[in-house]
């Protein structure tokens, strides 16, 4: 890997070889990927960029911590759309906003940018197998990827995990366990199962590549923006991973020079289970919480990737927002209805921190915002249909239809 370094121990500073295998520091802390910037910068320019006809996460290549002969996996990940936001603006009373809609990675989440990464250093090491513990959109994304790249998955869900999710590691094939338990119950199991068999680990707190994988949202959504970075992002936050990569990404552009600010994160986690923000908002170490939320793809009791997390929140100076699930079911509807963007419940819990965000006055209406929505609404029907009621059901007949427009108050123009 020409430009990476090491691997440094966020915790104790501990360096270590970036072999493809690579896991924590003895000392139980995460691993974060150091690049050679001055390399990067002496071989690399936005102008390189122009001509790449790599819309995928791939087109990233000198941030990123692969080999130089590593194909890329099969599925197209990344270069998803950044809409111009006006009438969700006008709504919200900002200027200017811009929604990043991961939902349109190929199993439908920002999770494919990890699961990516993770069969390509699965293949480096030499591995046909890849498991992981999954509140549901990682493992869905993990599944998809290593069936098109023709690699063994083994996968842990808690039992509460939504059934559009568990039917997409079916169809992709994957060995699905279904775990009687919370996510921290499951999390073991798969750790346990891991060691046992001696498997591929994909768990975003143990695999230090992952977060790198993450980070491409953030490179994408500054090339697409032409270098110039809004003032605020906002992002869901579970077990802290991605807010991690989001923040590694903006540093890794700035370091180079690609960009010449960064912007304020604004962490979004439900009322339902928030140890993150709580760890901000009350200025000391995280704690684990019951887990409690319509948002599951966030409800991590027990964050495996605070410590990230928590850095990149406080160097940034950023916000700490938690919604209830009612606003994030409001948020649902709201992007929809003006934005015609269709986010799961953790996809838009973004977006509802943002609007209260706004409601209290901590975000100025000249302010520019990027929000990212990180999963399709597809993936959780059930809560779709409890955030926007059922449809009129009545039998074929015009005066019936008639009449129930009148009963719900329906307008016809």
């Amino acid at each position: 890997m020409k430009y990476v370094r090491h691997a440094r121990c966020v915790r104790c500073g501990a360096i270590y070889e970036a072999v493809p295998a690579l896991t924590t520091c003895r000392c139980g802390g995460i691993l974060d990927i150091e690049y050679d910037y001055e390399a990067i910068r002496a071989d690399f320019s936005p102008a390189d960029l122009d001509g790449c006809r790599d819309y995928s996460m791939w087109r990233y290549r000198p941030f990123l911590p692969v080999e130089d002969g590593s194909p890329p996996t099969p599925l197209r990940v990344g270069w998803s759309p950044l809409y111009r936001a006006d009438r969700l603006a006008r709504t919200l009373g900002l200027r200017t906003l811009y929604l990043k809609d991961d939902g349109q990675n190929p199993t439908s989440s920002l999770k494919d940018r990890a699961s990516a990464m993770a069969v390509v250093k699965a293949r480096e090491a030499g591995a046909d197998t890849i498991a992981c513990s999954s509140t549901g959109n990682a493992a869905s994304s993990l599944a998809g990827n290593a069936a098109a790249a023709g690699i063994k998955t083994y996968i842990f869900v808690p039992e509460r995990a939504p059934k559009g999710k568990v039917a997409q590691l079916m169809i992709f094939g994957a060995n699905v366990i279904s775990v009687k338990g919370n996510y921290e119950e499951t999390f073991k199991m798969s750790a346990a199962a891991i060691d046992k068999y001696g498997w591929y680990n994909r768990n975003a707190a143990i695999n230090p590549y992952l977060s790198e994988g993450k980070k491409t949202v953030a490179l994408e959504i500054a090339e697409q923006l032409n270098w110039e970075m809004p003032d605020y992002l906002a992002i869901s936050v579970g077990d802290g991973c991605t807010i991690a990569g989001v923040w590694k990404g903006l540093k890794d552009l700035y370091a180079i020079g690609f960009i010449d600010k960064l912007p304020r994160l604004i962490s979004a986690q439900s009322t339902g289970c928030y140890p993150i923000n709580r760890a901000i908002q009350e200025n000391k170490p995280w704690e684990p919480m019951e887990e409690n939320t319509i948002a599951d793809s966030i409800s991590v009791g027990v964050p495996r990737n605070a410590d990230k997390a928590l850095m990149a929140i406080r160097e940034s100076n950023g916000l700490a927002i938690n919604v209830t699930d009612e606003e994030i079911l409001a948020a649902q509807r709201l992007l929809g209805r003006t934005c015609g963007v269709f986010g799961e419940p953790a996809g838009v819990t973004g977006a509802a921190a943002l609007k209260k965000a706004c409601e209290q006055g901590l975000i100025g209406k000249d302010a520019t915002v990027v929000s990212v929505v990180t999963g399709n609404g597809l993936k959780d029907v059930a809560n779709a249909i409890k955030s926007a009621g059922e449809p009129i059901h009545i039998a074929p007949d015009l005066e019936l239809m008639v009449e129930e427009f009148k009963k719900r108050g329906v307008t016809v123009e």
